[in-house]
């Protein structure tokens, strides 16, 4: 699967934000103000653009619809990889809906579509140790060709391109994805990153990534980040380490 976009087991069904919606409203902290939200929140709705290194370059970023809508995209320098998305913001947490290609180790590729949400449990008044946390979870599809090892899977479906390590074959699955995403302020300039996420889906497809890094605040609309992931699903792995540019419009 693709980038932090972690993906994880089933819940086949109403995206998690919408069920957690009908809690009462007595269980539930004040909304955090956008203008509050710090730079790495998914749930904040801006207009921005940026830049980021792990190995190729991608470009990417994000337009404001409104108070609660945007849009999201994504690509890398030579169109190998790219995503295409939305975003709804409720008074808990986010749906975002998201299409888009990864490319894996062994020459493996990777098509995902997917809906879910951010869920923060600050809006239940939990930060446990000062620690921002981020419930994730949602449906997908994905399609692609897998890379199979063929000294030691079962390859019998094997396609036209392979060498003699590694065959690609095509493979498709639904599932669904959870996971965290957690963030700490150490201070007004610096914010460590954590995240991840397991996936389950029809064909025996797993998947789960691990992530980490920081955010430096250079001003209100800059910010720069590091990162580090190393990801695993049935079809491919990818560890990637990167730095990122990012510029808020409004």
């Amino acid at each position: 699967m693709s980038k932090l976009n972690l993906k994880f087991t089933f819940i086949l069904g109403t995206p998690l934000s919408l069920s957690l919606a009908l809690l009462p409203y007595s269980a539930q902290a004040e909304v955090v103000a956008e203008k509050d939200k710090l730079p790495e929140d998914p749930t904040k709705i801006v207009t921005q653009a940026g830049i980021n290194y792990s190995g190729t370059v991608h470009l990417m970023g994000s337009v404001s619809l409104g108070k609660s809508n945007k849009l999201n995209a994504g690509i890398n320098k030579d169109g190998s990889e790219w995503r295409l998305g939305g975003s709804w913001l409720f008074d808990i947490g986010i749906v975002n809906f998201k299409f888009g290609k990864h490319q894996l180790d062994h020459d493996a590729e990777q098509t995902n579509y997917s809906v879910g949400s951010f869920i923060p449990l600050s809006y239940f008044d939990i930060e446990p140790f000062g620690w921002q946390m981020f419930v994730m979870g949602g449906v997908s599809y994905n399609d692609g060709d897998a890379a199979c090892e063929v000294n030691k899977d079962d390859c019998a479906e094997v396609g036209s391109d392979f060498d003699d390590e590694y065959a690609l074959i095509p493979t498709t699955s639904f599932g669904g994805y959870v996971g965290v995403k957690a963030m700490k302020p150490l201070n007004k300039d610096w914010t460590l990153i954590a995240a991840t996420a397991y996936s389950r889906g029809s064909d025996d497809y797993s998947g789960y990534v691990y992530g980490g890094g920081a955010g430096y605040h250079i001003t209100k609309n800059q910010s720069l980040g590091i990162h580090a992931k190393i990801q695993h699903n049935s079809y491919g792995d990818d560890q990637k380490i990167g730095i990122g540019y990012k510029y808020q419009f409004n």
